[in-house]
């Protein structure tokens, strides 16, 4: 092999190593995106859960009393010693108003097994009062307005998100969680929790 041969192959020996080095950088380059991208989305994931909740929070609900849009007090302690769904929403939440009839169909099926349902409304008490003279529903309602709110954080909704509900059992602990629209089969399972 001549030296100009020699040269030649070591030329296209080194230019394969370097586009090998560029290949093999994309690729770590690439690979490490991904993990930072799954790093970020599990971050985002957690953030958006509810929150741990502390005893003293479950136990402050207890303490808590509504306004009735009907006039009369709605006292959270009443509800103690039976399972309880309490649903906090808005008149002007669509996924609330859309859950309204589930949660309404729900709770007259399965009062008689003690099952109870209380809906608080995150909202101007008159807003409230329009909407339920006008689509009524047969459970329970409060006027929670802003401490309503605060109450959804306590119980676990750090976003503050609607609709936002809880199942609380017969000794008044904590069950579930969920923010965001229920569905038959969120109701069933928790039905099946206490049950």
């Amino acid at each position: 092999m001549t030296d100009q041969e020699n040269s030649k192959t070591q030329t296209a020996s080194e230019e394969g190593l370097r586009d090998g080095g560029v290949a093999r950088r994309h690729w770590i380059t690439a690979g490490v995106a991904a993990a930072a991208g799954l790093a970020g989305a599990f971050v985002a994931w957690q953030k958006y859960q509810p929150q741990g909740v502390m005893d003293v929070a479950v136990q402050n609900f207890w303490g808590q009393s509504f306004e009735k849009p009907e006039g009369g007090t709605l006292a959270m302690e009443a509800f103690r010693g039976k399972p309880l769904l309490v649903n906090f929403w808005a008149t002007w939440c669509p996924p609330c108003i859309e859950e309204l009839p589930l949660i309404d169909a729900f709770y007259k099926e399965n009062q008689s097994k003690s099952f109870q349902v209380v809906g608080l409304a995150v909202d101007q008490p008159s807003q409230v009062r329009r909407f339920l003279t006008q689509k009524p529903l047969q459970f329970p309602n409060g006027l929670a307005g802003m401490v309503g709110s605060e109450l959804g954080v306590s119980l676990g909704n750090a976003q503050s998100a609607l609709p936002y509900s809880v199942l609380f059992d017969a000794k008044g602990r904590l069950l579930a969680q969920k923010a965001g629209k229920l569905d038959q089969k969120d109701l069933d399972s928790w039905l099946q929790k206490v049950t």
